[in-house]
């Protein structure tokens, strides 16, 4: 690598933030098994590589649906035989062995391209409000579908919300509080700006919240992986913040007749957007609310796209672009 001039300070490379779903580990008809997550991981850790040939400092974030869910039933399963973790643990185990399988899919390509950049997961812990209203309202359903009966037979004995989901059985609801900080937001800056990729926040980071003589203990909520997301990636100074998601771009209208797709989006028209009802609370609202409130808190550059649009995204010709204030 060449070095500048003396007297001349390199400049920094940008960071950028690249938030996936824990789906991204499985895809759809799988089982979920090592292998599977293995290969998902080699597949994606291949497309970020676009981010490092173009000199950007990597920070990714991942969520854990699916993996956490099945840890839920392993639970079940061995509920007689094994005490049961606090759903603040679970994502602190997903945490760990998902940031592990994505680690070293990210090494190995790294390897092949003979970049000397390493690679760290961190367990990252995020700070709700206890007084957040999100924790009389529960609407995060978790874990394994019940009959009805098992369902509220949980309830009665477990203190639990319950709700029938979709037609497919009956599940645990938990509260879903707004994230406030990430307690290792620092270090997670510095190791990037270092040119370390990190790995962070997992799931949504592990709930946390503060107690009256001041001391931490995990909350039985979970936080949404995209407000999270968006939150470090305001703390780190991102100059870019990518959503990776199942469709290539942002839809207005979306299963309407005048369904469109959005290109290049101003801070405006998407609060217009958001305004006239286009983007659905359970699938795409958090992930728009998450780009408004990066780019509101001076954020310069968003992108919503799939991972295959990833490369082409970035070069503009793919995904759709919300660009912050001028």
């Amino acid at each position: 690598m060449t070095r500048p001039p003396p007297g001349h300070a390199e400049p920094p490379h940008p960071i950028v933030l690249v938030a996936m779903g824990g789906h991204a580990f499985m895809q759809p008809g799988e089982k979920g098994t090592i292998e599977e997550h293995e290969k998902n991981a080699e597949r994606i850790a291949s497309l970020l590589m676009t981010l490092v040939d173009r000199k950007y400092n990597l920070l990714i974030t991942h969520g854990n649906g699916p993996q956490v869910g099945s840890l839920l039933i392993q639970q079940e399963l061995a509920r007689s035989e094994v005490p049961d973790m606090p759903l603040d643990v679970l994502v602190a185990m997903t945490e760990g062995s998902l940031g592990y399988v994505l680690q070293q899919a990210l090494l190995n390509q790294l390897r092949k391209r003979a970049v000397r950049r390493y690679v760290v997961t961190v367990v990252s812990q995020v700070v709700v409000d206890e007084n957040d209203p999100a924790f009389n309202a529960p609407t995060k359903p978790v874990g394994p579908f019940l009959t009805q009966e098992e369902a509220e037979k949980r309830a009665a004995a477990l203190g639990w919300k319950v709700k029938e989901d979709a037609g497919r059985g009956w599940r645990r609801l938990v509260p879903s509080p707004r994230p406030l900080k990430v307690i290792q937001r620092h270090s997670i800056r510095d190791a990037v700006r270092q040119g370390h990729i990190v790995i962070a926040c997992g799931g949504g980071g592990i709930p946390i919240k503060k107690k009256a003589n001041g001391e931490y203990a995990g909350a039985e909520v979970v936080c949404d992986k995209d407000l999270t997301s968006a939150v470090l990636a305001s703390d780190v100074g991102a100059e870019l913040f990518i959503i990776l998601t199942a469709v290539p771009q942002v839809f207005a209208s979306y299963g309407k007749p005048d369904q469109h797709a959005l290109g290049a989006v101003t801070v405006q028209e998407l609060e217009r957007l958001v305004a006239e009802g286009h983007f659905a609370p359970g699938s795409m609202g958090p992930k728009i609310e998450a780009v408004l409130g990066f780019l509101g808190r001076g954020g310069k550059r968003a992108i919503i796209t799939d991972a295959e649009h990833l490369p082409a995204a970035i070069e503009g010709r793919a995904g759709t672009h919300f660009i912050g204030a001028i």
